[in-house]
C-alpha cells in the first residue's frame, strides 16, 4: 500500500524477468485485510497499461528467477530468527503464569500435565534455538557462493521444523492460560497474539511443505551416485 516501486516478476521473452515498477496513475493499489496487521500493508496490484524504463531491470533478462532465490535464504533464515525467539517469549510467559496462577489453591505450575507442557516447550525451542545458532554460524564464515549452494537447503528445514515448532508452543500456550490466551490484553496478550500471527511465518518464503523438500532434495542431490 505504502511503496513507491514494486519489484515485480514477469515473462519475458525467453523466460522470466524482474523489473522495478515505479508507482503511478496506471499502478492500482487495494488493500487485503489478513489476521495479521495492516501495518503489513499486504496488498492486490494491478497493472494497467504501465510502461517501465529500460535499465529498471533487475539483474540479467530472461534470468530473473536467479534474483528472486539468491533472496531466499536471508529472508527464511531471519523468518526463523523471528519465529523462535517468539517462542522463547511465549515460554517465559507460561512460566510466570503457570507459577502466580492459582488453582484449587496450588500453583498451577504444580500439575504434573502443565509441567509436561512446559518441559515440551522448552526442548522444541532450545532445539530450534541450537538448529539456528549452527546455520548462522556457517552463514558467517562460508561465502555468498558456498551459502548459495549448501545453505539452502538446512535452512528450509530449520524454517520448516520451526514453525512446526511454534504450532505446538502456541497451541500450549493458550492451554496454559485458559480463557486469558484468548484475550488481547492483560497477561495473556503475547500467547494469544501468538497463536494468531505464528501461522504467517509457516506459509510466507516458502511453506513448511515446501521447505520440508527443498532440504530433502538438496541432500540427495549432494549424495554419491551408487552406494556399495
Amino acid at each position: 500500500m505504502f511503496a513507491d516501486y514494486f519489484v515485480t516478476g514477469c515473462r519475458t521473452k525467453k523466460g522470466f524477468s524482474v523489473i522495478l515498477v515505479p508507482k503511478s496513475d496506471n499502478v492500482e493499489t487495494k488493500r487485503i485485510k489478513t489476521s495479521y496487521s495492516t501495518a503489513a500493508a499486504t496488498t492486490y496490484i494491478q497493472f494497467d497499461n504501465v510502461k517501465v524504463p529500460v535499465d529498471h531491470l533487475l539483474g540479467q533478462e530472461d534470468n530473473g528467477f536467479i534474483v528472486i532465490m539468491s533472496n531466499f535464504n536471508h529472508e527464511r533464515w531471519a523468518m526463523a530468527c523471528s519465529v523462535i525467539r517468539w517462542m522463547r517469549t511465549v515460554t517465559e510467559e507460561c512460566m510466570k503464569w503457570a507459577n502466580q496462577r492459582i488453582v484449587f489453591g496450588k500453583p498451577l505450575n504444580q500439575q504434573p500435565v502443565i509441567r509436561q507442557k512446559l518441559a515440551k516447550m522448552i526442548s522444541l525451542t532450545e532445539a530450534c534455538q541450537a538448529q539456528l545458532e549452527i546455520i548462522t554460524y556457517q552463514m558467517c564464515n562460508m561465502t555468498y557462493a558456498q551459502q548459495s549452494k549448501l545453505l539452502g537447503g538446512p535452512i528450509g528445514l530449520l524454517k520448516s521444523y520451526a514453525t512446526r515448532c511454534a504450532h505446538d508452543v502456541a497451541d500450549d500456550a493458550v492451554n496454559i492460560f485458559g480463557g486469558r490466551g484468548l484475550t488481547q490484553s492483560g497477561m495473556g496478550t503475547v500467547a494469544e497474539q501468538f497463536h494468531r500471527t505464528y501461522k504467517f511465518d509457516a506459509i510466507l518464503g516458502g511453506t513448511e511443505e515446501i521447505l520440508a523438500d527443498l532440504g530433502v532434495r538438496q541432500a540427495m542431490k549432494l549424495m554419491p551416485k551408487a552406494m556399495l
